[in-house]
């Protein structure tokens, strides 16, 4: 229970750190990544606010999550995504910012947002849409979800330049470069590596940091020598 509790309070914590990143491109006019900067980009379109277009747009997500990636994490998806939108539509109206230098926003921006994203998936969660897709490539592939992540940013960068100006297309590049750096460097990917038929979890000899890997062979041995005992 009490390691459940600090699962939900990361949860917490990362989408906070998304929701304060938002905020900080909203006021600079800039994308942030994935389904979020798609939200972006059709909140300045169209009369809805940010939280209503990023919780309808990650809708469709939900099933490739509650079929691959198992219904916990579609659970805590689905409240990451619904605080996210509480936080960002609050912050807008209770959180008013001045004149912001783009860099600075963009910079800042993407470090709040790929730390609060490695909270969230490190709490078996994500922000919906795209960084489900990440996540399960991540888990079935072995591509590392910041590399997901980067290159669908690049595909919505390619759309942001029929509606921004350059210099705005240019302060989003920024963004997502330094968000999937933090991400690729505080998210540990998860293991690819898969048991083989007919492996015995008994003779598993656990190893310690810096340890040398046993010899196949005696391996071999000392599984001959199980079965025989």
């Amino acid at each position: 229970m009490k390691g459940s509790w600090r699962s939900w309070l990361t949860l917490l914590e990362g989408c906070l750190l998304v929701a304060l990143g938002v905020r900080l491109l909203q006021s600079a006019d800039l994308l942030v990544s994935g389904t979020a900067g798609l939200s972006l980009l059709v909140s300045d379109l169209l009369p809805v606010s940010f939280g209503i277009a990023f919780f309808v747009i990650n809708l469709p997500f939900y099933g490739l999550a509650l079929k691959q990636l198992g219904g916990d994490f579609t659970l805590r998806t689905l409240a990451s995504v619904t605080l996210l939108s509480v936080l960002s539509d609050t912050l807008t109206t209770t959180l008013p910012l001045g004149n912001t230098h783009p860099v600075v926003c963009a910079i800042a921006a993407g470090l709040l947002i790929g730390l609060g994203l490695a909270l969230l998936f490190r709490a078996n969660a994500s922000l919906g849409g795209l960084n489900i897709l990440a996540l399960y490539l991540e888990r079935r592939a072995g591509f590392h979800a910041g590399r997901t992540t980067l290159c669908c940013d690049l595909l919505l960068l390619l759309v942001a330049f029929i509606v921004y100006p350059l210099t705005q297309v240019a302060g989003s590049a920024l963004a997502f470069v330094t968000l999937s750096a933090v991400l690729g460097r505080y998210h540990r990917k998860a293991s690819t590596q898969r048991r083989q038929p007919g492996d015995d979890e008994s003779m598993r000899i656990p190893r310690r940091k810096g340890a040398l890997v046993p010899h196949r062979a005696s391996v071999s041995r000392l599984r001959a020598l199980h079965e025989e005992g």
